[in-house]
């Protein structure tokens, strides 16, 4: 049986560097040139290895959640509301004006600048953000099990809020806001904490 051919790349480094052209341009902004420029392959290797574009921007997306957006993860470990809050803020604040990584968010970016011709990328960025805040909102409904938040207090609409301003910082960010700037943001929603009760309706 024949051999096939060894690849003369590294997969895992070609898709950190399809990752960077991603959170830079944007899934739409980024054509398959700059892609195999970056990735230092050919457009056959690319297929090859990767799949199609949008393929390959799922597997990049994987990659982003594993590694620069890893502090979610940990801060749904923390011990009480207050602390998956404030590392949620503080570690997303470090991760979208991280020097070493383009600014802002690959999720909030992608979805952003998807048009309907790639409605498939733009639902599978909004099914994982909604995904993020239904994992914030079961934390939440746990503190609240647990007396670790004032009873009355909405977790869908707690989970809301905290997300909202995620992704609003993650815009600014990409806009031009420091990391100074982002982080009194964060400050203020934690001085406020815990939240006035949100009640349900």
């Amino acid at each position: 049986m024949a051999m096939g051919r060894p690849r003369e790349f590294d997969i895992d480094e070609a898709l950190d560097r399809a990752l960077h052209v991603f959170w830079s341009k944007g899934y739409e902004g980024t054509s398959i040139a700059e892609l195999t420029e970056a990735m230092g392959i050919t457009r056959p290797s690319l297929y090859a290895a990767f799949g199609n574009k949008e393929e390959l921007f799922r597997k990049a997306l994987d990659k982003y959640v594993e590694g620069p957006g890893g502090y979610v993860r940990l801060a749904l470990q923390q011990k009480t509301a207050r602390d998956v809050v404030e590392k949620l803020l503080y570690g997303g604040v470090d991760a979208i004006t991280d020097p070493t990584c383009p600014s802002g968010c690959l999720a909030v970016q992608g979805a952003l600048t998807c048009s309907d011709t790639s409605q498939s990328v733009k639902d599978e960025l909004v099914a994982r953000r909604a995904k993020g805040e239904e994992n914030l909102r079961v934390r939440f409904r746990q503190a609240l099990a647990d007396n670790d938040l004032p009873a009355g207090t909405d977790a869908a609409d707690l989970a809301r809020y905290v997300s909202i301003v995620l992704q609003g910082m993650a815009v600014q960010a990409a806009t031009g806001a420091s990391r100074d700037d982002l982080r009194k943001i964060a400050d203020m929603v934690l001085k406020s904490w815990p939240p006035q009760v949100i009640s349900g309706a």
